[in-house]
């Protein structure tokens, strides 16, 4: 049986346990997906960059997602704000699984869900939401040299705060951990 990268890649995501972290709400209001997909031969991300007229996170590098509504489950809502923002249809986004929910500095329980194209289709951006996208080699995303991570004080309390700098831009906050947590997901297992 011939074993494709990819299926070791996938492979690897959904066999790996779960990294622990401590959640201090259990139920996520928003979600985002983390849409993958091979661009030039190489594992690529999509992300978007926030319009600026935004309340929250204005002009911020982020993924595709928001608030989940009442009765939607998260992996729906990242699926519906992905298409609302960019234009993907669901049914060109194959779910992988999620990882841990993300609590920002903002009051949002973020549950971030991997899921992956075929291709890039043509986008059709949400102009009143997102600016411009910013497509990303996952190498680079998940690259520990490229990551920076720093200790800030905020809100009374030391947090651990991850930083990627790509092509003229900073990615950083929830975006940048839910990186970091992706890396610690897929990193193949210790020998």
């Amino acid at each position: 049986m011939n074993v494709t990268e990819t299926e070791l890649w996938i492979s690897r995501f959904l066999l790996q346990p779960s990294p622990q972290h401590k959640v201090e709400q259990t139920e996520p209001n928003a979600a985002v997906l983390l849409p993958i997909f091979r661009h030039h031969g190489v594992w690529t991300l999509l992300m978007t960059r926030r319009a600026l007229h935004l309340r929250h996170h204005p002009g911020q590098i982020s993924f595709p997602g928001g608030r989940i509504e009442a009765g939607e489950t998260s992996s729906a809502a990242a699926l519906r704000e992905t298409y609302e923002e960019t234009g993907i249809a669901t049914t060109q986004i194959r779910l992988l699984g999620k990882l841990p929910a993300i609590n920002t500095s903002t009051g949002f329980i973020v549950e971030p869900w991997l899921g992956v194209l075929d291709q890039l289709p043509d986008l059709t951006l949400q102009q009143t939401e997102v600016d411009s996208v910013l497509l990303l080699p996952l190498h680079e995303a998940l690259s520990a040299e490229r990551r920076q991570t720093e200790i800030w004080p905020l809100r009374g309390r030391r947090q651990q705060l991850h930083f990627i700098p790509w092509q003229q831009q900073l990615i950083w906050g929830a975006s940048a951990e839910m990186l970091y947590k992706l890396a610690q997901q897929i990193a193949p297992p210790a020998r």
